[in-house]
């Protein structure tokens, strides 16, 4: 008899679900299915596996941003709050700072802790604090509650809410596991880095004004060398890193190539000018269009014969035109070089630890426009944020600069 009141029918071969043997009112109970019957239900297709691991690519991304800002946000309101609460309040100055209007969340954050140190969740002695239960709404409670503590140290209360009204709908994503678009995931990650720079958390490394150091870089780029970005063609490479962000702040630019498009064709004459004026240096090394060489290029594209080598002429002249404007033609050499080309590359500021490199390796019957790029920074791993064991080999930067050199010295000027 079941605890409704209704008699279950026996589970023997005699009485089955459907059987005319089973006694008024019983209830029939469904028969387990054949788990061979259930496995194609269960299965994931390419598809599947696709959206869930781009789902986790991108809530991983946004998970380091969150995590980053809440760990600086935690800083920054223990630096200000606790001189003021500690000496009068000990261990329970999180309480006091909340003060009223904070009483509940306080108290759930410290039922929380309580119940961590119970339960041997708290690994880290530095984490058995109040403030290390806070979540980041909460956190800009006290911050906001406090303002005037903080303005001394941060311009633009503005700029730090809005920030955090940008990053709350990517925590609640993330928080649930629910899918996170990458228009929102770009949104975070833009909002994530201004905070940080609100906070004083800036990057330290200083080509971050030209190629801004990304979360991910920080934290695993260490695996990849001195590669920042790696771009299937030069057209993704212009859309995510456009030539005036590459071009537009330089000192110094040093660039070797067949034609060097992504420079002539891409950036202002008028603007190589002014910054030769200014004191910068720019060297550009071509394949000289009257070699074998870009015969044989011309040929290894398929393309009519000459045709390649007019477009360099055509380079070439453009830049002499740019070069005879200047007062002092030494900031702007032109040289050509003959031998087989193997890559192009673009070093901007490449004699510092500013530098950012473009390079691009010549492949038979691909155009330059079409090949894969990597982008390169100067001295990465003095930039990072988390140091590995590992130890440094050198990056792919000073190969490409080297390089560059011998190249120059064996190439003559174009007058």
């Amino acid at each position: 008899m079941g605890s409704g009141g209704l008699e279950l029918p026996p589970g023997d071969d005699g009485h089955q679900g459907n059987s005319a043997d089973v006694p008024p009112g019983a209830v029939s109970l469904a028969r387990p299915m054949n788990a061979g019957a259930i496995g194609p239900e269960l299965d994931w297709d390419a598809g599947d596996w696709h959206e869930v691991r781009t789902r986790a690519q991108r809530a991983g991304r946004a998970y380091i941003w969150l995590n980053l800002v809440e760990q600086r946000l935690r800083a920054v309101v223990a630096a200000v709050l606790r001189p003021v609460y500690e000496p009068v309040h000990g261990d329970d100055w999180v309480v006091a700072a909340a003060g009223p209007a904070g009483q509940e969340w306080v108290q759930r954050a410290v039922a929380v802790r309580e119940v961590s140190r119970r339960k041997g969740y708290l690994l880290d002695p530095a984490d058995d604090n109040v403030l290390s239960f806070l979540t980041l709404p909460q956190l800009r409670e006290l911050m906001v509650q406090h303002w005037p503590c903080f303005e001394p140290y941060v311009d633009e209360r503005r700029d730090v809410e809005l920030a955090l009204d940008e990053l709350e709908v990517t925590r609640n994503v993330v928080s649930r596991n629910r899918a996170l678009s990458e228009a929102v995931l770009n949104q975070a990650e833009r909002a994530s880095a201004r905070l940080l720079e609100v906070l004083g958390a800036g990057s330290d490394v200083p080509s971050a004004r030209r190629l801004p150091v990304d979360a991910v870089e920080d934290l695993v780029g260490d695996r990849y060398a001195d590669v920042v970005a790696v771009h299937s063609d030069r057209v993704r490479l212009l859309r995510q890193f456009p030539a005036e962000d590459l071009f537009g702040s330089a000192r110094r630019v040093d660039a070797l190539g067949i034609g060097l498009n992504l420079l002539v064709q891409n950036f202002s004459g008028r603007r190589l000018l002014r910054m030769a004026e200014a004191g910068g240096r720019v060297r550009l090394l071509f394949l000289n269009p009257a070699s074998s060489a870009i015969k044989r290029r011309e040929r290894e594209l398929g393309i009519k014969r000459g045709e390649l080598s007019r477009a360099v002429e055509m380079n070439i002249l453009h830049m002499r035109r740019v070069r005879a404007r200047l007062r002092d033609p030494g900031a702007f050499e032109i040289q050509v070089f003959d031998e087989t080309p193997r890559f192009t590359a673009y070093l901007v500021d490449g004699d510092g630890a500013d530098g950012i490199a473009v390079v691009q390796s010549y492949l038979r019957r691909t155009r330059g426009m079409e090949a894969p790029v990597l982008v390169l920074r100067n001295g990465r791993n003095g930039g990072k944020v988390v140091k590995s064991d590992r130890v440094d080999e050198g990056g792919l930067f000073p190969t490409y600069r080297e390089e560059f050199e011998l190249m120059w010295a064996d190439s003559r000027p174009v007058s």
